[in-house]
């Protein structure tokens, strides 16, 4: 599993500058779980709404839910409280909102059926505009 580990950020927490070491421990915690699949997105510059995106897949319901819930108990060990987690009921798309990064946990075919990567993925956005 190849997760890129450069991360930066000019985003502030309790006055003081995020590090890369919070971030990378939030990013750990889908490997703790044995997530699959887990791709890092630097959206900065396409959005407003976060600088990263982690889109990772789970093996069941159960696994999606509790590989989301590791994250958020890294984050918060980490000083990040997350704004809002949406999904875990179902267990399909969990979704958390970390404010500079937004974590995505899916289902295979969900991941699939809606292609996040090629949504956000900046490369796969300069072929298509050479295309």
């Amino acid at each position: 599993m190849a997760v890129k580990r450069k991360i930066s950020s000019s985003k502030t927490v309790d006055g003081k500058k995020a590090v890369a070491k919070s971030k990378t421990a939030r990013i750990d915690a889908l490997g703790d779980m044995k997530a699959l699949d887990v791709k890092l997105l630097d959206v900065r510059g396409l959005t407003d709404i976060a600088d990263f995106m982690v889109i990772a897949s789970g093996t069941s319901d159960r696994h999606v839910r509790s590989v989301a819930q590791r994250v958020v108990e890294k984050a918060k060990e980490a000083g990040f409280r997350p704004h809002g987690v949406e999904g875990q009921q179902d267990g399909d798309w969990v979704l958390i909102d970390l404010n500079e990064m937004i974590v995505h946990v899916m289902l295979p075919r969900v991941r699939e059926f809606y292609g996040l990567e090629k949504l956000w993925d900046m490369t796969a956005v300069k072929r298509a505009a050479r295309a």
